[in-house]
């Protein structure tokens, strides 16, 4: 009897073990694979915890998981915009973080504390040197439907999330008869639209098609960072042309295994993952002491640029985006 006692805990043992070694989280993500998945592979490599990936748009994964309900096989949500997991944070989607995880980032920090920013990029507006010289470009992005110069030369994404980000905060710090009346004047300008695809616009830019582009910022430096010649304007403190978005991340209700998903988010926090955002992708770090690589602005120099919105009301400002953008028939 002693002998099956010790057999039967010995499998115990053993299947315990395998559990622990076998753990895994299904992570819905709005951001892109080029991204995402070295993180991932990284933090498995850690780790031992498997990583299930399903790539979308935010608005997509935002579909999914409430069509699912408490059905999702989602355990986190890393959305390319802060809207979605406000939207997600209203509906009592995500779990409350603990103090551990919300302490780690020095900006951006929602009240709810049911997510962590990640990352930062700030709107700008690339352009062709050879073309067009900085000096004769706007201040302030409202002023781009006054150039008739570039008529046919502009490359937009009125599809893509921080597009509809900062057409909202536009309406948002300038009111919506403001926001039509430069989105009417863009279009008098027949600028051509790239979809989500802002680094198709970009070829395009470097290829002679274009001669500017409404862009996040990191887009351009990948382009610099191999020897492309693209310059970037940035537009005067306070314009909603330089607006700073946040990218971040938050437990759903439906997750099956807490302690690993508070694992992978404090991980995403750490100064391996947050120096792979700015060195690697050329987006801004939300923790002290990352080391910046020497294309990047200072961060507070880019946040003064930056107008003061309350992020917490970014979906609303998304909603009446998209609401004016489908007036004009952009999307």
């Amino acid at each position: 009897m002693k002998k099956v006692f010790l057999i039967i805990a010995a499998a115990v043992v053993v299947a315990t073990t395998a559990a622990s070694q076998t753990q895994e989280l299904t992570v819905y993500t709005g951001r892109g694979k080029g991204l995402v998945d070295p993180l991932v592979q990284a933090f498995q490599a850690e780790t031992g915890i498997k990583i299930n990936v399903r790539y979308g748009t935010d608005a997509q994964l935002l579909a999914a998981i409430q069509e699912e309900g408490t059905r999702s096989p989602a355990d986190m949500f890393w959305a390319n915009t802060s809207g979605t997991l406000g939207i997600l944070s209203k509906n009592n989607s995500l779990v409350p973080l603990p103090n551990s995880i919300t302490s780690k980032a020095s900006v951006f920090v929602p009240d709810s504390k049911r997510w962590t920013p990640l990352s930062i990029r700030f709107r700008v507006l690339a352009f062709n040197p050879n073309k067009i010289k900085a000096e004769d470009l706007p201040k302030s992005v409202l002023d781009l439907p006054k150039m008739a110069a570039l008529k046919g030369r502009i490359g937009w994404t009125p599809t893509y999330s921080s597009f509809q980000d900062f057409v909202g905060a536009m309406a948002a710090t300038k009111g919506d008869a403001a926001t039509r009346d430069w989105l009417s004047g863009m279009k008098q300008l027949e600028p051509k639209s790239y979809g989500t695809n802002n680094t198709q616009m970009l070829e395009a830019l470097r290829a002679g098609e274009i001669d500017v582009a409404l862009t996040n910022h990191y887009y351009i430096l990948r382009f610099t960072k191999v020897g492309y010649s693209i310059g970037t304007h940035y537009f005067q403190t306070g314009d909603v042309g330089s607006l700073a978005l946040v990218t971040g991340a938050g437990i759903l209700r439906t997750n099956k295994n807490l302690g690993a998903s508070q694992k992978f988010l404090t991980w995403l926090l750490s100064s391996k993952a947050q120096q792979f955002f700015s060195g690697e992708i050329f987006e801004y770090p939300v923790i002290k002491g990352t080391i910046l690589p020497s294309s990047l602005l200072p961060l507070n120099d880019m946040l003064n640029r930056s107008p003061k919105i309350d992020f917490d009301k970014l979906s609303e400002y998304v909603d009446n985006a998209q609401k004016l953008l489908r007036e004009q028939g952009l999307i």
